[in-house]
């Protein structure tokens, strides 16, 4: 019988310990703290390279004058608390370190947080570097790339110029911003213009889509920049990196310099409205924001056009809500056209400017929206699951075995718990043929346990099946849930393994899955079933499995 994993959600954070030995000698002191000062620099300067980088960083304004160096930078990581913190790191023109700055929360806005810094007393350098640097719990999440910034005081400040060139996309604004006029067209000089002086740019748009000529920004995307695609409908964050430009244009038979990539942020139109509110209704939902199509593809000759794939890139849009909502009742959704339903978005909610913004996050292009339900079991009313089992119904995440009734404590096979998190990460079901003789293409999980594999959450056995039946194990879990998580590029990696697990005196008693256990317990995803035992032979229930999916989303920032 399967013991219940523990509530208890405890966050790793790193602890540094200092032991300080009083030392007599006072020059050798002076020396000594010349030498900390140098590395408590350099650590901050220095991205920790052991985490992935997971955050958008960049300047959406910087200045340098007289010495100083002042302007703001942004994330889509509130980093604000005590460990969590945005650094500014100024180089000079070698790229050698000058100074740090510690940045200032000041504001939010569009999915994004904006923070104020100033560094003072540089030097006589005609222009500097800077590099933006978020830190979560002490560990580096993300940094941008370089941006040079001239001295105002002996010439014009690089990111303030304006690109030439006539039809659509207007001058850069400071921040760099360009205003789109409703035909779409955006001037290829001034994009160009606007990504060497920003990491990020804007394009601000009258109508509901914007025509980005590939030739503007080969650079960019290899230098890894982003444009944010806005208007009143809500928007959207490209990293540029997800474009192959050359692959696009031999999709569509042209050079490079004749594709545009077409990024669409459009209310679908009233058929289609109407067919969202039913679904979000058939569910016993409200929808709490319209419903927007986001749509980024390749067009070339002829308005030929060709799908653009995100590959595993989460990709931000941003919603509107209409009205107050819980965000514990409350998710971004997609609206799947084909069979008129709706299904779980990765998805936050923040203020801006006072009104409710929801960020969906998704590796596609689809129509959005965002709903609220309330949802309960009976049979969790005083069970321990019953906040995180709500909490992911809600969310569209579980489904009860009735309306009425969960079963928390019934086992969950290999299968179940496959499509449980094939539907938290928000993937696109895969009609690939499946590599498990025991997987039928008829049945309710072909398609699930073919994405699973796709994503690289699943593998078979030796014997080549998958045995879909069997009931899961708390080492199974444990591996899939970690898969999850790398998926959704959340570092994961134990360099020691055993130092983890050396408090269970079961440990011995795990198959294969020492690394991905001992994982799944230093990112908080699942505790031992006791102080000293892990119990990974243990099956699994379907309370333990919505706990451990809430925890993944929680880590992942894909939920509040």
């Amino acid at each position: 019988m399967a013991t219940r994993f523990s509530e208890r959600f405890t966050k790793n954070r790193d602890r540094i310990n200092r032991r300080e030995t009083p030392v007599q000698n006072h020059t050798f002191i002076q020396k000594i703290s010349a030498m900390l000062s140098i590395m408590l620099v350099v650590a901050v300067m220095v991205p920790v390279l052991a985490f992935a980088a997971s955050a958008t960083v960049g300047f959406s304004q910087v200045t340098y004058k007289n010495g100083s160096v002042y302007g703001t930078v942004y994330s889509n990581v509130y980093a604000n608390g005590v460990n969590d913190a945005v650094y500014v790191n100024v180089y000079d023109s070698n790229k050698n370190p000058l100074s740090v700055a510690k940045a200032t929360y000041s504001a939010s806005k569009d999915g994004l947080y904006y923070y104020s810094f100033t560094k003072d007393a540089l030097g006589g350098y005609s222009y500097v570097n800077v590099s933006g640097n978020v830190y979560d719990e002490g560990v580096s999440v993300g940094s941008s790339v370089y941006q040079v910034v001239y001295d105002t005081t002996s010439r014009s400040n690089n990111s303030s110029r304006s690109g030439s060139g006539g039809g659509g996309g207007g001058a850069i604004s400071t921040d760099g911003t360009i205003s789109v006029s409703s035909d779409g067209s955006v001037d290829a000089n001034t994009l160009s213009n606007a990504l060497t002086s920003h990491d990020t740019v804007t394009l601000k748009l009258s109508g509901d889509f914007a025509l980005i000529p590939a030739s503007a920004i080969v650079d960019a995307v290899k230098d890894g920049k982003t444009i944010i695609v806005i208007n009143d409908n809500g928007s959207i964050t490209l990293p540029l990196s997800i474009l192959n430009l050359d692959n696009l244009a031999k999709a569509l038979d042209v050079e490079v310099k004749d594709l545009k990539i077409k990024v669409s942020v459009a209310k679908v139109k009233s058929e289609t409205a109407a067919a969202v509110k039913a679904a979000a209704e058939a569910l016993g939902g409200t929808q709490v924001a319209d419903a927007v199509n986001f749509d980024v593809e390749a067009v070339g000759k002829n308005n030929q056009t060709a799908a653009i794939s995100f590959g595993s890139t989460y990709v931000a849009r941003t919603l509107k809500v209409t009205s107050s909502v819980n965000s514990k009742q409350a998710t971004g959704v997609l609206y799947n056209p084909a069979v008129k339903k709706l299904s779980f978005v990765p998805s936050t909610f923040s203020m801006v400017d006072g009104s409710t913004v929801a960020t969906l996050k998704r590796n596609g292009s689809s129509i959005y929206t965002v709903v609220q339900s309330s949802k309960s079991f009976a049979d969790v009313a005083n069970h321990w699951s019953k906040a995180d089992v709500e909490l992911l119904a809600n969310k569209l995440v579980v489904d009860g075995v009735t309306d009425t009734t969960f079963q928390p404590d019934r086992n969950i096979t290999r299968a179940e718990f496959a499509a449980l998190v094939v539907r938290a990460l928000g993937l696109s079901s895969s009609s690939a043929a499946n590599q498990f003789s025991d997987v039928k293409s008829g049945s309710w999980y072909a398609e699930t346990v073919a994405t699973a594999v796709k994503a690289g959450i699943i593998d078979g056995y030796e014997d080549g099946t998958f045995r879909p039946d069997a009931q899961i194990t708390r080492e199974e879990l444990a591996a899939m849930s970690i898969r999850a998580l790398n998926y959704a590029d959340v570092a994961t990696n134990v360099s020691d393994p055993q130092s983890v697990l050396s408090k269970f005196k079961d440990a011995k008693d795990i198959v294969w899955a020492q690394k991905e256990i001992a994982a799944a317990i230093n990112s908080g995803l699942i505790n031992g079933l006791t102080d000293t035992t892990i119990g990974s032979a243990e099956q699994a229930t379907r309370a333990q499995s919505a706990t451990i999916l809430k925890r993944l989303l929680s880590t992942a920032r894909f939920i509040d």
